[in-house]
């Protein structure tokens, strides 16, 4: 697992019904709404709304609502979104870490507060968790891509920090400040990247047994249903845990 974010674009691995594909598309399209407003329509002026674009095809949205999200960025009634980042605890001394983009901070604060202490978690202040993790950004390319070597150079020469040989893909980390160059600078010799995104990795690992592992799957699915939470992250090593 060293290395490995469990949780990395989980909403795009599971085999998901109509209702949480429209919830999967709902999240992507609040991300494209808001990063068209603020920054420039064009995606290739627009690293963020680029990288929100990508994540949403991945996901097969349709091209029709990529261009209404982006659409709903020049309305005036629009309501006004927010990047919070939430912390806390969950059983076991589990550390949380639980992005949001929200019109409504006090409405996401209480929906995670109740989640979280109803099983057996609490909400912590800020800056409580987010030391026992680094922020950095994330890039998996299938092995069948390019080889270890050439992956390697293509990393070292884009300016990212790190490169791992995995089981089935290469992971190229950097710096979160440098993922929009590094990530750019892959796309102009690689393509269709099997995940890429900003994640929060932990320092350590925590090694539950399988009940606990289960407690903690269940808060992060919980979580993961609220409209406002974007990604979670824990500190757990859910390698074996059915998903």
């Amino acid at each position: 697992m060293a290395g490995h974010s469990h949780w990395a674009g989980i909403k795009h691995k599971k085999g998901r019904a109509d209702k949480e594909r429209s919830k999967i598309f709902s999240k992507l399209s609040r991300e494209i709404t808001v990063a068209a407003k603020l920054g420039d329509k064009n995606p290739d002026m627009n690293p963020r709304l680029r990288t929100a674009i990508q994540a949403a095809k991945q996901a097969n949205m349709p091209k029709d609502n990529i261009a209404r999200s982006i659409n709903k960025s020049e309305m005036s009634d629009e309501k006004n979104y927010e990047n919070l980042r939430y912390e806390g605890f969950g059983p076991f001394n589990v550390a949380l870490i639980i992005e949001t983009l929200t019109d409504n901070k006090n409405r996401s604060a209480s929906s995670i507060r109740t989640i979280l202490q109803k099983k057996g978690g609490r909400l912590g202040e800020s800056g409580s968790t987010a030391h026992l993790f680094y922020n950095c950004g994330v890039i998996h390319i299938d092995k069948k891509k390019c080889s270890e070597e050439q992956i390697f150079e293509i990393a070292t020469n884009s300016g990212a920090k790190d490169c791992f040989n995995l089981d089935n893909y290469h992971e190229v980390i950097s710096e979160k400040e440098d993922f929009y160059k590094v990530k750019n600078e892959l796309e102009k010799k690689l393509d269709n990247f099997k995940y890429f995104g900003v994640e929060w990795r932990p320092l350590n690992y925590l090694n539950l047994n399988k009940e606990q592992s289960e407690k903690i799957v269940e808060i992060i699915e919980a979580l993961e249903e609220l409209d406002d939470v974007q990604n979670v992250y824990v500190n757990v090593n859910l390698g074996n845990t059915q998903l």
